[in-house]
């Protein structure tokens, strides 16, 4: 990073710091009131306890509420969650089945179905390895929490940049639900409800579940379509959750979960040549409509699993179990070449089609099961501990596997490749509150975990065979933190902390030749180190919340592509830097409005002058460049590959900011409220080298929703529209064959209908 750069860095945090803390200095305020317009108190369970959001010492959001419910509208898949709280980013190169999460600009851009990410998701308590299963339609959601940086202590490996917690709400003991019935363009339709129950006095059960469907709305006008797909990005996604909530008395509950998930749609669409080379444009008369391909295109997953959560109080200590198992099944099948024919294989388009790709992933075989075991206390007292041990064991197996467009039917070829994992690990964990005075509390925690997996990958083109490739490799780590808060009065705390997080080593064997071997990432380590604000303004009727962070991974694992060739090649990088700034702010601005404003900066650099990638191989490997992309770093030391030092790191944006507004007033009988929500990210480079082909255009998105409720609450209908600029830019790409890019969602407006009981 040059001097001007990093003053320039350290001078926009210094800057944010310095106009958020001096608000920590306001006059105390009046006694509390029962003031209407004073924001609820958020409660969050970050650190594993149910807390007061202003009294945990990290960088922390919530969604939750109405901002959730809108910006869920219209069946948006966990994808809504990009932008919408700082510091986050969502992307996916599998549309609904497959999210990879991104904080503070860390995150992994691997598509390969053994992939690790250093973003945790944790569902009902339960970690979601696969990112398979991270996908889960959001419905009777009771809060999201984003935990911003590292969470190795009390949340483990694989969360070196922080975690996302998902809880859904719990069964009541008593009788209440709902019904929502929805309509939108493209012949959406989707059905949300809900039913809890008290079954007697000591169990309670909560039924709910969603239908998600919408028609194909591209249509294939390849003139020579063969038997390949005809429509697409038409999906149907169901999904339930059965709990059971058994309390027989005050000390003792035992909550069951049980959940699936069946998904059957198109794969993302990868349309070939729609970038203008030397920009990244939509080439002209671009039309998203249509998708000219010879290619088979569908998705399917499943998914099934359930929860076990005991908790019993004894006294002055609390017992918890938190037992988990989760299996899925899947397959995906796309035309990555994104069009018809080839060079040599005429007619073809759109554009220049070196060799066609038309493949399929499938992961016929997964199962997960995971058990942790915590004390905590819970007796008054300056010292509170938290204790306990925890258990991963995952198997999967994943077969890759291509076809042949230009044969009628499209056949399977021979060749194919498979890979094997176990993955097993250990953890035990503790942390420490300390009370030093009415004013400052510190806490520490720390975890040692034990990592193992035995790997293996096999390639077959009858009649030979290579393989199999096995790696084995055991792991060890010991994270820890430390925060302290200060309360400067009764409205401002002052907090730091400085964490270390760990990513377990990864493996990658989607071998695409005789010749090829598996790939191996090892273990990389994070340290970070943040300092915040967070207060309660205008007599409790605003909150903000401010942080500024600085982290350093060591042995970053990246994923490089392989020139010409299918396949992802993992490497570690030396170091990675990154630092920024956070913030949240909440209002009830009266009059019947209120609002939610978000901004974040992220700075993040390569730091490893020996690293190079492959960059788009039909640059390199073409000699008429016909359809290649412009790499723009420093050459490596072989042809085809780019110097990577100094770059940041790939879908990492460095600007990030979201809105909205809400009004609503009295109307009749009921109320009417109108709510707008916006969010605007920078640009990013989709790889880890850089063409101006493959850096995302900066985008900015809107929604709207407009609604009446009457009956006391009971009825409610409203009109929304999502992305209502219609606004339209290239998200992601292929490289490796011409200048393929995905686009992001277009337009869509709809209106629901909801009845409580």
């Amino acid at each position: 990073m040059s001097k001007q750069r990093s003053f320039a860095v350290r001078s926009l945090i210094a800057l944010a710091v310095a106009s958020a803390f001096p608000l920590a200095y306001a006059e105390d305020t009046p006694a509390e009131s029962k003031d209407k317009d004073q924001l609820e108190t958020v409660i969050v369970t970050a650190q594993r306890r149910a807390e007061n959001i202003k009294d945990v010492p990290m960088s922390i959001a919530t969604l939750k509420g109405d901002k959730l419910d809108v910006l869920t509208s219209g069946a948006a898949d966990i994808r809504f969650l990009a932008g919408r709280s700082p510091s986050v980013n969502v992307e996916s190169d599998y549309g609904r089945t497959f999210p990879r999460f991104y904080i503070r600009g860390l995150g992994n851009t691997d598509f390969d179905l053994n992939a690790s990410q250093p973003v945790g998701l944790v569902m009902d308590d339960i970690v979601q390895e696969n990112a398979m299963l991270k996908g889960f339609p959001v419905f009777d959601v009771d809060q999201v929490e984003v935990l911003r940086g590292p969470q190795g202590t009390l949340f483990g490996r694989n969360s070196p940049a922080g975690v996302i917690k998902f809880d859904s709400a719990k069964p009541v003991f008593k009788t209440e639900g709902y019904l929502q019935l929805g309509v939108g363009n493209y012949s959406a339709k989707t059905v949300e409800g809900v039913f809890n129950v008290p079954v007697s006095d000591t169990v309670a059960l909560r039924f709910s579940g969603t239908s998600q469907h919408r028609d194909d709305r591209v249509h294939n006008t390849n003139p020579n379509k063969n038997t390949a797909t005809q429509d697409f990005e038409g999906y149907g996604d169901n999904a339930f959750r059965l709990q059971a909530l058994v309390q027989p008395n005050k000390d003792f509950s035992a909550l069951f979960n049980y959940h699936e998930r069946d998904y059957h749609g198109s794969a993302t669409l990868f349309r070939a040549n729609i970038i203008k080379k030397g920009t990244n444009d939509l080439v002209d008369g671009f039309d998203y409509g249509s998708y000219p391909t010879d290619g088979v295109n569908y998705q399917k997953l499943e998914t099934k699993g359930g929860n076990i959560r005991l908790k019993y109080n004894m006294s002055d200590i609390t017992l918890h179990s938190i037992t988990g198992y989760e299996t899925l099944k899947f397959n995906s099948r796309a035309d990555v070449d994104g069009g018809y024919g080839a060079v040599f294989a005429p007619p073809s388009g759109p554009g220049y089609i070196p060799f066609p790709v038309e493949t399929a992933d499938l992961l016929p075989n997964h199962k997960q099961f995971s058990q942790e075991f915590r004390a905590e206390s819970n007796y008054t007292g300056p010292l509170q501990w938290i204790g306990g041990l925890f258990f991963f064991d995952e198997s999967i197996q994943i077969d890759s596997i291509s076809f042949d467009s230009f044969t009628p039917g499209n056949p399977q070829n021979a060749a194919y490749a498979q890979q094997f994992q176990n993955a097993k690990s250990w953890a035990a964990f503790g942390s420490l509150n300390y009370t030093v005075t009415d004013k400052f509390k510190v806490r520490g925690g720390l975890r040692f975990t034990h990592d193992k997996k035995e790997f293996s990958a096999t390639r077959v083109e009858p009649p030979k065979s290579s393989g199999p490739f096995e790696i084995d490799n055991t792991s060890k780590n010991t994270s820890w933190d430390l925060s302290g808060t200060y309360e400067l009065d009764k409205n401002t705390n002052l907090f730091a902390r400085v964490a270390t997080g760990y990513r377990a080593p990864s493996m990658q064997g989607r071998l695409n030749g005789l010749t090829d071997k598996p790939s191996f990432a090892g273990a990389e380590r994070a340290l970070s180190y943040e300092a915040g604000v967070k207060q309660d303004l205008f007599d409790k009727r605003a909150r903000l919340s401010a942080a500024v962070f600085h982290y350093r991974v060591k042995d970053k694992q990246l994923t490089a592509g392989s020139g010409s060739i299918n396949m992802n090649q993992l490497i570690n990088a030396d170091k990675v830097t990154g630092q920024g700034v956070e913030l949240d702010l909440q209002a009830n601005l009266g009059g019947g409005f209120s609002g939610t404003l978000g901004y974040s900066y992220n700075d993040t650099e390569i730091k490893d002058p020996n690293l190079f990638v492959q960059y788009c191989g039909n640059y390199g490997n073409n000699p008429t460049h016909a359809s290649g992309c412009t790499p723009t770093n420093a050459a490596g030391p072989f042809a085809g590959t780019s110097k990577i030092n100094g770059n940041p790191l790939p879908r990492a944006p460095k600007s990030q900011a979201n809105f909205t507004l809400k009004y609503s007033t009295d109307l009749g009988d009921g109320e009417f409220y109108a709510y707008t929500d916006w969010t605007y990210r920078s640009s990013y480079n989709f790889f880890l080298y850089e063409a101006p082909e493959y850096k995302a255009k900066p985008l900015t998105e809107g929604g709207l929703r407009a609604g009446y409720k009457w009956g006391n609450g009971k009825y409610e209908v409203a009109a929304f529209g999502r992305n209502i600029t219609d606004k339209q830019v290239i998200i992601g790409a292929i490289d490796f064959d011409n200048l393929t890019g995905m686009l992001n969602e277009p337009r869509t407006w709809g209106a629901t209908f909801k009845v409580n009981f």
